[in-house]
């Protein structure tokens, strides 16, 4: 009874890993050639051959053996080193805001009900 449990546990888990190895590959996708060049990682096509095996891999091989774990570890160093440095050089991402106070709202400066 626990292994299937643990089996069904480990499932959802590959699922899970499935699915967000795709939305890495489709963010991988969208990125601009020349933000990789820029960033001084590897080119995008390569990063797409990477996350599109992963993908394929952690949907068809079961999630215990040896090449989805490898599939695993370029989505994770994909996410952590080659994503926030395209966002870095692309001027996206979360950063300070530019040309606002804190006290800026959605619509403008708040100033108090003045």
């Amino acid at each position: 009874m626990l292994v299937y449990g643990f089996q069904s546990i480990l499932s959802w888990v590959q699922l899970a890993l499935g699915v967000y190895a795709a939305v890495m590959l489709i963010d991988a996708a969208v990125r601009r050639e020349d933000a990789y060049r820029a960033a001084s990682k590897q080119t995008k096509g390569m990063w797409l051959i990477f996350l599109a095996l992963a993908t394929a891999l952690l949907f068809i091989l079961p999630i215990m053996s040896f090449l989805p774990i490898i599939g695993v570890i370029a989505v994770i160093v994909y996410t952590v080193d080659v994503r926030p440095a395209l966002r870095e050089v692309s001027g996206g991402g979360s950063g300070p805001r530019r040309g606002g106070s804190s006290s800026d709202g959605p619509y403008g400066p708040f100033n108090g009900g003045r």
